[in-house]
């Protein structure tokens, strides 16, 4: 436990580091800069050599349709969770909710973690799965927000969706560095290639790199970390919301089956737990450019909203990985588990509870105010 403890705060130094560098990161550019090294370079490099160490089973090949459940089991709960926390279904906040809570961003919020604290065979289940999610985020994502823009603009025909832009997307999918990397060790890997018979520079060139991922990551986040006021309520409540059902979801699937380890029930639980992605975003940028230009009312999603879950999603994301991962065996008890989840749970609901509960007290008082001041 000693030595969770100090790789906590060790881990949790460079976020600071990160937090204290804003004042020489002026613009955001800089910061998008040093993410686009992390998904570039760090990542990619860190995945290769983590692939190259274990050995690929039909466990590990079947990761990415696991994730794409999750994925999926997720996108319908959030139109559950939405009510709970105030917000309706079918407006543009509702839509963006819907579009982004389901999605995840294992590279930058769990990666580093699954890496320091369960090693590098987990990272590569991890990194497996997450091509799953990749194609939930890119391409599903997109064909459904693409299908609420026409039933909210039905005088719209083929302006953006059509089925080059599904082949674009796949493309896209093709080309990241991380899923090269992936497709590249997967391909050494059935060939009998691994780490250890590949070049020396090539070995120490690679290593080199994926040493730098876990403090360019954290650095990353401290430099990323914004709070903003408006909504702040919502987006709270609705992110705990998200992790407390995860984590209800996942310590019951294992009272259920059972027979899982305690490392894999933490890998789920870190993978699933995953800060919203960005890729939902860009389809809603997507989308509200094109309602700019044809200069409607009637908006699909909410950007400014969008924005919103995704800055605070992170923070709340990475706090949660590192204290669950942290506390050592603790919570690879299903039991733990399952009331850390309804813990999460009770705080989602409970802010907006408290919010409502102010706002009436305050309107009651206003109300015998003024009533008082009649009767006078």
């Amino acid at each position: 436990m000693e030595f969770a403890l100090q790789k906590t705060i060790s881990l949790l130094l460079f976020i600071l580091i990160g937090f204290l560098l804003k004042l020489k990161f002026k613009s955001p550019e800089e910061v998008t800069g040093l993410k686009k090294i992390i998904l570039n370079l760090a990542l990619p490099a860190t995945i290769f050599i983590a692939l190259l160490k274990v050995n690929i089973s039909m466990a590990l090949i079947s990761l990415p349709f696991l994730a794409i459940l999750l994925n999926v089991v997720l996108y319908f709960i959030t139109g559950l969770m939405l009510p709970l926390v105030g917000i309706e279904k079918n407006t543009a906040i509702g839509r963006t909710s819907r579009l982004l809570i389901p999605s995840l961003a294992p590279g930058l919020s769990s990666f580093p973690f699954i890496l320091e604290f369960l090693g590098d065979d987990y990272l590569a289940k991890a990194a497996m799965a997450d091509l799953g999610n990749k194609v939930f985020v890119l391409v599903v994502l997109y064909i459904i927000a693409m299908k609420w823009y026409y039933q909210n603009n039905q005088d719209v025909v083929g302006v953006i969706g059509n089925s080059r832009k599904i082949k674009n997307l796949f493309i896209s999918i093709l080309k990241e560095p991380v899923n090269i990397f992936i497709f590249a060790a997967l391909l050494f890997v059935v060939f009998g290639v691994n780490l250890t018979m590949l070049p020396s520079f090539f070995k120490d060139t690679f290593s080199r790199l994926s040493i730098i991922m876990t403090p360019l990551v954290l650095i990353y986040i401290g430099l990323a970390f914004k709070i903003k006021r408006m909504q702040f309520v919502q987006i709270f409540s609705l992110l705990m919301l998200r992790a407390g059902v995860i984590l209800v979801l996942i310590a019951s699937l294992a009272m259920l089956f059972g027979g899982i380890n305690g490392s894999t029930i933490l890998l789920i639980v870190s993978f699933a737990l995953s800060a919203c992605s960005f890729w939902p975003f860009a389809h809603i940028s997507l989308i509200d450019s094109s309602e700019k230009n044809k200069n409607t009312n009637a908006k699909t999603f909410d950007s400014n909203f969008a924005i919103g879950v995704l800055a605070l999603s992170l923070p709340i994301s990475t706090l949660l990985i590192l204290c669950i991962l942290s506390a050592g065996n603790t919570f690879s008890d299903v039991f733990n588990l399952l009331i850390l989840g309804l813990i999460c749970c009770f705080l989602g609901v409970f802010v907006v509870i408290y919010k409502s509960f102010k706002s009436f007290i305050k309107a009651s008082s206003t109300t015998s105010k003024k009533y008082s001041e009649s009767n006078a």
